[in-house]
Parts: structure tokens; C-alpha cells; sequence
């Protein structure tokens, strides 16, 4: 498949970007603050037990986000306190890794577990989470991926 911003690229390089320079020291900061950028972005990046009481608020009956996001501050858990965005940033990705599913209700994005996100909740309350604390964790790290 072709590149649709090939020429672009090309067309910004010539005329827009021609006079610009970038020293390598500016170029190694420029990256790592794109690294960090995507790193926080992945799953493995959030807290094991925040993903497991997300998982645990949606046990019962399908949420949207600000309800997720109310219940967890309600259980003091303040992972999203100045960042809510990136709740949604999380579902998101529960969501790609097939843990959760979501569902448009009166213009509300609803989500709810699915069968593999059952699989893990029921997993941690049995216990298993204790003795294979590499549970979420290797969700979590496979979601990274």
C-alpha cells in the first residue's frame, strides 16, 4: 500500500523544513521525549491493581467512563486524578487486548468484560493473583507489545 503522506513528506522536506538544522544533542532529546511519550501510553505502564479494579467495577453491570473513573476515586484510587484522559487511554487498550468491549448508549461509550476479561478478574479472585502475581502482569506486558 502506498504511503498517502509520501509526497507531503517529501513537499515539507524541500520547502518548509530546507532551512532547518536540528543539533544531535536536540535530536536525542527530541526522541526520548517521544519514547516517553509512548511509554506511557502502553498498558504495562499502569499500576497492576488500578487494572484489576477497573476490571472489578465492570464485574457486575457495563459502565462508561466517568462512572469507572468516580468509582475508582471513590475507592481512593487516584491514578487518574489530574489525567483522566488517560482512563480512557487504558480502556482503550483493555479494549485492543479483547479484555473489555465497549458499546454506544444514549451518546455514552459503555464497557463492559468480555469472557477473557472474566477469565483474569476470576483468576484474581481466586487467589491465583497471589500466587501468580504475573497474571496481570503478563496482560500487561503482552498488551505492550
Amino acid at each position: 500500500m502506498n504511503d498517502p503522506f509520501l509526497n507531503f513528506r517529501k513537499s515539507m522536506k524541500k520547502n518548509v523544513f530546507k532551512d532547518l538544522s536540528f543539533t544531535e544533542e536536540r535530536k536525542a532529546r527530541v526522541n526520548e521525549a517521544i519514547q516517553a511519550k509512548r511509554s506511557s501510553s502502553t498498558l504495562h505502564s499502569f499500576n497492576e491493581d488500578t487494572v484489576l479494579e477497573i476490571l472489578k467495577s465492570l464485574q457486575l453491570v457495563a459502565k462508561h467512563g466517568f462512572e469507572i473513573s468516580t468509582q475508582l476515586f471513590q475507592k481512593e484510587e487516584h491514578s487518574f486524578l489530574h489525567n483522566e484522559g488517560q482512563l480512557y487511554t487504558l480502556l482503550h487498550l483493555l479494549e485492543n487486548k479483547e479484555v473489555l468491549v465497549s458499546m454506544w448508549r444514549a451518546d455514552k461509550k459503555y464497557y463492559a468484560l468480555t469472557t477473557k476479561g472474566r477469565k483474569y478478574l476470576a483468576a484474581a479472585s481466586r487467589k491465583e493473583y497471589a500466587k501468580h502475581p504475573f497474571l496481570l502482569k503478563d496482560l500487561l506486558e503482552e498488551a505492550a507489545l
